[in-house]
């Protein structure tokens, strides 16, 4: 019971001390015009555009490797940086991006290689992060897989014996 009363004579200490001064004071109003100023002018990001942001490889037999090309254009008014690519799984790779700042108007390509394993309809998702206002854009690709060894013999149902 001591403890609970010194514990709850403490709180109340320390709360009426680190109250006491107005945390408004503290704000200089130099840095708030320069804030102010600051957030009023609108931030111009990149955009990219993609010649096709979907590509869709058709019926293929399992395992049979794939590639494609997605081109982009810088079509913002600042230059457009590409930090990253990636894709959903390991099965899916893209490569060959400029990482280099690409001036308004510019474009650029990456391949995305699918090592064609699966079954049935496979799609994947390719993002892309860059300097644009969403941050992330992303790009898919898509297969049927024939795959023989994926049929499945129907359920039969159990007959009483």
């Amino acid at each position: 019971m001591k403890n609970l009363i010194l514990l709850s004579a403490l709180s109340l200490i320390f709360t009426l001390t680190s109250c006491k001064n107005d945390p408004f004071s503290k704000v200089e109003t130099k840095n708030v015009e320069v804030a102010s100023k600051r957030d009023a002018v609108s931030t111009s990001f990149a955009e990219m555009t993609f010649d096709k942001t979907s590509h869709d490889f058709g019926t293929i037999s399992n395992g049979a490797a794939q590639e494609t090309v997605f081109s982009y254009t810088n079509t913002g008014d600042s230059p457009l940086v590409v930090t990253d690519i990636k894709s959903t799984c390991g099965c899916t790779v893209p490569q060959g991006w400029s990482r280099q700042p690409l001036s308004p108007g510019e474009s650029s390509q990456f391949t995305v290689k699918f090592n064609g394993k699966g079954a049935n309809k496979v799609s994947k998702t390719v993002t892309v992060t860059a300097n644009t206002k969403k941050g992330k854009e992303s790009v898919r690709i898509s297969a049927f897989i024939n795959n023989p060894n994926s049929v499945k013999q129907p359920m039969l149902p159990k007959l009483n014996q």
